[in-house]
């Protein structure tokens, strides 16, 4: 199950790249049903898109939808791995560091107030009329 849901997280993106030859996604409509329902962006917001400029090379601009995006691959592709080697192995590695509390709570902490920084951005960036237009209200 985990190495399916890695696989199709790098392989989305990876196909959206293969069409996005003319660097096209970044006017395109978000695929978030809440800001779809919105105008605002939730806290995975972009990382799609973020994921498909890595995937170009353009570190710089994937950095720009989402600071997590090419976290996201390296992540991925260590768990395809190491799932792969806890199969061969029979074996369980590094359960530990994903059952730890403390870190979760970090993570969240830190997803958190990323998206409170990425939200006045996009209130400052936006105006109200900008914010209607990016969602089915338009």
């Amino acid at each position: 199950m985990g190495i399916t849901g890695a696989v199709l997280t790098l392989a989305i993106p990876f196909v959206l790249w293969l069409q996005n030859s003319n660097n096209s996604l970044d006017k395109e409509q978000s695929f978030c049903p809440l800001k779809a329902t919105t105008g605002f962006p939730c806290p995975s917001c972009g990382i799609t898109k973020s994921i498909v400029y890595f995937y170009d090379g353009n570190v710089l601009k994937s950095l720009s939808f989402h600071l997590f995006g090419p976290l996201v691959v390296g992540f991925c592709i260590f768990m395809i791995v190491l799932f792969l080697v806890e199969i061969k192995t029979n074996k369980t590695y590094f359960r530990e560091w994903f059952y730890n509390r403390k870190l979760a709570y970090y993570l969240a902490t830190f997803l958190i107030g990323y998206h409170i920084v990425r939200l006045i951005l996009f209130v400052q960036e936006n105006s109200w009329n900008d914010i209607v237009q990016q969602s089915i209200w338009k």
